[in-house]
């Protein structure tokens, strides 16, 4: 193993010397990359300087075994020599985690669409119990939310609703949460207390750069029309809202949330930007889903992912076979122990394919 952690040390070493070449600061999209490389490297260099500590402390305590005749600096170094080998196999674990490949996409910002499925109102008012969910959480994650479009339910909630998650590894986090999510509750508007399912798709796009997808503005129609609210209440009477049509692909993008006309249209250009890239990238993740058994493919959209069922106060992921009794906090944003159920089955995947064993 110390062999394979002396090339990532090389690496490391040449890594932090090209982010200091005039040439490399003067490429702004190759700076960035090699800088994310950096950092990347940087958490993994600490635990390989901890795990080399260890094996220090283990060759010490065995030296101390042998040549020692005190009794209490025996006792000691038998103390050590068992802290550091209970210790070892656990940094390697971490390691073999750590050194499983990223995901380019994974560093990406996200937007995020969410649309009401079947059961009505129901299901809207859901739309909304989860976008409440995915902002509870990024808050927790220190990420910064930012509303694109939305269209309100006529009992309360999002008949759809898009929004754009900025900070750190957020598409790397969050991608898992793409599918149909089900909720089973006695709705509000039922007399006779019988329980109904009703269900909302949530879409997370990896929100593409300008480098990642070029858009052709000849291909692009633009509409502009009056911003509305609930009930198609006019809420300006300016045209500030915004429509683009990808004409090529049918694929559109509309955002209506700034009063500004070129704000909004920037917005919705970040849209169509991140679902034209998303086309592309869904052929790769079934490429992927062929070839093991991934929790990410965005080409299934239909897929049940997971049932949120209130009466028996649960939430079950149904990839993983995983059910959590803390419906409330769950759906009140407490969504890491999924993320991470999740994250530990998809890297044990592949240290198996990779032959690895766990």
């Amino acid at each position: 193993m110390l062999e394979k952690l002396q090339v990532i040390q090389q690496r490391y070493d040449e890594v932090s010397d090209l982010i200091i070449q005039p040439d490399i600061i003067a490429d702004q999209k190759k700076y960035i990359q090699l800088n994310k490389e950096y950092k990347d490297l940087s958490l993994l260099i600490e635990k390989i300087d901890a795990y080399k500590l260890l094996l220090a402390r283990l060759e010490e305590a065995e030296m101390m075994l042998k040549e020692e005749k005190d009794e209490e600096m025996l006792a000691m170094a038998k103390m050590e020599f068992e802290e550091a080998k209970t210790a070892i196999p656990e940094m390697e674990e971490t390691i073999k985690m750590m050194l499983i490949p990223k995901d380019p996409e994974d560093a990406k910002n996200v937007v995020i669409e969410i649309r009401a499925g079947t059961g009505g109102d129901e299901a809207s008012i859901f739309a909304g119990d989860l976008y409440r969910m995915y902002t509870k959480y990024c808050q927790t994650q220190n990420w910064s939310v930012s509303l694109m479009d939305t269209s309100e339910g006529t009992a309360g909630g999002f008949k759809e609703i898009i929004f754009e998650v900025s900070g750190t590894d957020v598409y790397g986090t969050m991608k898992y949460e793409s599918g149909v999510h089900r909720v089973q509750r006695v709705p509000q508007t039922e007399t006779q207390g019988r329980v109904h399912t009703s269900a909302a798709t949530v879409m997370v796009l990896p929100e593409a750069e300008e480098f990642d997808v070029e858009i052709d503005m000849n291909d692009v129609r633009i509409d502009y029309f009056c911003s509305s609210g609930p009930g198609g209440q006019s809420v300006n009477t300016t045209y500030s809202a915004v429509r683009l049509t990808h004409e090529p692909t049918g694929i559109v993008a509309q955002c209506q949330d700034q009063k500004s006309q070129h704000k909004n249209k920037d917005k919705a250009l970040k849209v169509l930007r991140s679902r034209l890239y998303e086309m592309e990238l869904s052929k790769k993740l079934e490429s992927d889903a062929a070839k093991r058994n991934s929790l990410v493919s965005s080409g299934d959209r239909s897929a049940k992912i997971r049932t949120y069922n209130y009466p028996q106060g649960r939430v079950t992921d149904h990839r993983i076979g995983l059910t959590l009794y803390d419906l409330p906090n769950i759906v009140n944003g407490d969504i890491q122990k999924l993320i991470d159920e999740l994250q530990l089955y998809q890297n044990t995947q592949i240290l198996k394919e990779a032959g690895e064993v766990l």
